[in-house]
């Protein structure tokens, strides 16, 4: 294509950290646009986007965080859209951006798809994902869509008040149609018309819309949209690393939370969780907020 450049944004900053390390090994320059509050809050994955070689640039305007990411990469693009590719990080953006992420993504859904019926002999009854832009989610949910036996839940971030706009970014709950990024889809908006301040513990999830796809599978109900709050998603954190040795990022612990009411439901059948990343990236910050509470002393 005659790109000398790789751009994207990144919220929790592992898009970033998989473009960047694309980028070194194809030779490639690589600029990753995040938030300056991500920045500091995700740090460990700032550092191996440098460490790769990518150029991490930050967003300061707004609330500093995934939107404003968005915001800065595509100016950026715009300014020199022959030379540089935006690999966008979520199914978020104008055709084609929504359909590629999907299908890029899609492999998830094939390999657990397949790695559930050799283990268990039958598909899954529900599958549970996170949803911000709504990447991770959606290439799970592929594979499955055709299957009308599997149930589909997108677990959104409730944040500190799901009542209270600002206090959220739970779009599919709360939001309505509206135009963002060039695509179409429900979005938290306030009086204007304009994309509201949302909220998250988990930067890769406080983003004021959704995939247009997502929208779509809310329309016609073949998806089931919920939503967990801060607390809940740091509990579902701790209690994963406790229970099995894994530490699962906070965006994932979200759908984690939300599969752990599942399960207490009777009748429901298995549960395909998408651990959709890894912790490394926040201990530091759950530490410094929530340690004591869950009894790790302050150093």
């Amino acid at each position: 294509m005659g790109k000398k450049k790789v751009i994207a944004e990144t919220g929790a900053g592992q898009h970033g950290v998989a473009l960047a390390t694309a980028a070194a090994l194809v030779g490639l320059e690589c600029d990753i646009y995040m938030g300056e509050v991500d920045i500091a809050k995700e740090y460990p994955n700032v550092v191996r986007m440098q460490i790769l070689g990518a150029t991490v640039i930050p967003a300061t305007h707004g609330l500093k965080t995934l939107k404003e990411a968005v915001d800065t990469a595509f100016e950026n693009y715009m300014k020199d859209p022959i030379t540089q590719f935006y690999a966008i990080g979520s199914v978020v953006g104008p055709h084609p951006f929504p359909r590629m992420v999907r299908d890029f993504q899609s492999i998830v859904g094939v390999e657990a798809k397949e790695q559930f019926l050799q283990k268990h002999g039958k598909l899954p009854d529900n599958l549970v994902a996170c949803v911000g832009g709504g990447s991770n989610a959606l290439g799970l949910f592929t594979a499955f869509i055709n299957d009308e036996s599997v149930f589909m839940h997108g677990v959104e971030p409730a944040g500190r008040n799901l009542d209270t706009l600002g206090e959220h970014a739970a779009t599919m709950t709360k939001g309505k149609p509206g135009v963002m990024h060039g695509f179409k889809s429900y979005m938290l908006q306030d009086d204007a018309g304009e994309p509201a301040p949302v909220h998250s513990i988990a930067s890769g999830l406080d983003y004021p819309s959704v995939g247009p796809q997502h929208s779509y599978l809310k329309d016609i109900g073949r998806v089931n949209y919920a939503s967990i709050s801060d607390d809940e998603a740091i509990e579902a954190f701790f209690e994963l690393s406790r229970l099995e040795g894994i530490i699962p990022a906070i965006e994932s612990a979200h759908a984690l939370a939300y599969a752990t009411k599942l399960a207490a439901k009777e009748g429901v059948g298995t549960i395909l969780v998408n651990l959709s990343g890894r912790g490394d990236k926040d201990i530091d910050f759950v530490v410094e907020h929530y340690g004591e509470q869950y009894g790790i002393p302050k150093n």
